[in-house]
């Protein structure tokens, strides 16, 4: 089967992860795949590295680009189909008019309803086969006025990291100075509002009222990272939090903790989550979105409203009982490996491949 997979983002963030994972995974199942991307962005430069076919496209005007670029890779019989992984690359296929010459399957990953505008219609219509993340996002199609057997649903995956070493967590400590004696909470995610940052930093404010070793690690970047830096100060907070941007491997981050907060108002599936409980991590979540879908309350993780009060409650519970951080950490571990793990994820996108083809050809 020879896929021609389209990813236009020009950062990095939970959908270019799916994307690599996805790229490698269909190789390794021996899969011939090939990448549009926008030129030097991380996922272009990653799946270089890791020896998929790329090829790169112009930033400034890029889906037009991308679109001539399209166009040029998909004469008859160069490739079976078109998987598109966000929305830029379904208006580049749509407008070299890939539909026409193959099936375009696009991944979605957020819980909106599709816009209802004549060129986003015309743009949705070329899909033969919408690829949701989650039960939730699914609905979210159906009502945007999709065909329930237009979709299909494949969980995200991660990958399973073994459980650090006792000298692999101590590096990892160092390495961000934090203390035998500190309670690390972190959270890895884009700083955007709907995340939920803030939460965690009114919530440590309380926590650190009887529990001054409570410290907070928050990973990533983005447009909301100066607020939450500025809220931090206000509370009084900067000496007990560390923001080290956007980190390349979120391993080493994953493998410092104590335990994972991910207060997020709006989830597609969340991924960072998956992977925080599939390295052990005892973990606190909303279960806003498709959160739902994921955690277990009492099971698997804690769950928890996104709010001050509620998230720093459930802090407080795993600072204070090793037992149960130990039922989260081996209950959410299994859960992950069973179901979103990433070789599971590879193999149900390779089943929609082959039932979109197996249609097509009975068509």
């Amino acid at each position: 089967m020879r896929v021609l997979f389209v990813d236009l983002e020009r950062e990095w963030r939970g959908g270019q992860s799916q994307a690599l994972l996805t790229l490698r995974g269909l190789r390794e199942c021996e899969l011939q795949v090939e990448l549009v991307a926008a030129r030097h962005s991380p996922l272009a430069m990653r799946s270089l590295e890791v020896g998929i076919t790329v090829h790169e496209v112009a930033r400034l005007g890029l889906r037009l680009w991308a679109g001539e670029e399209i166009s040029r890779l998909t004469p008859r019989n160069a490739f079976d189909l078109v998987h598109l992984n966000e929305p830029h690359a379904l208006t580049a296929a749509w407008l070299a008019r890939a539909h026409k010459k193959l099936p375009l399957l696009l991944s979605r990953r957020i819980g909106f309803r599709l816009k209802q505008s004549w060129i986003s219609r015309a743009r949705y219509g070329a899909v033969e086969r919408f690829i949701a993340n989650s039960k939730n996002v699914a609905q979210s199609l159906i009502d945007s006025g999709i065909a329930a057997e237009r979709i299909s649903i494949v969980n995200e995956g991660v990958e399973i990291r073994p459980r650090p070493s006792p000298e692999q967590r101590s590096a990892a400590r160092r390495r961000w100075g934090v203390q035998d004696q500190d309670f690390l909470f972190g959270c890895a995610s884009v700083f955007v509002p709907e995340k939920g940052q803030r939460h965690l930093v009114e919530a440590l404010a309380i926590v650190r009222t009887t529990h001054p070793e409570a410290r907070l690690l928050l990973a990533g970047d983005g447009r909301t990272r100066s607020q939450v830096e500025a809220l931090a100060k206000q509370l009084g907070q900067q000496d007990a939090m560390l923001f080290p941007g956007f980190v390349n491997d979120v391993g080493r981050v994953y493998d410092a903790l104590d335990a994972f907060v991910f207060p997020s108002e709006l989830e597609g599936l969340g991924t960072a989550l998956q992977a925080a409980m599939g390295a052990g991590l005892p973990s606190v979540s909303t279960k806003r979105g498709a959160l739902a879908e994921v955690v277990e309350h009492e099971r698997t993780a804690l769950v928890a409203e996104p709010n001050r009060e509620e998230f720093a409650a459930a802090m407080l519970r795993l600072m204070v009982d090793a037992d149960l951080r130990s039922r989260l950490s081996e209950a959410g571990r299994r859960d992950v490996q069973k179901r979103f793990s990433a070789q599971l994820m590879v193999g149900n996108t390779i089943g929609v491949y082959e039932d979109v083809l197996k249609e097509r050809g009975s068509a």
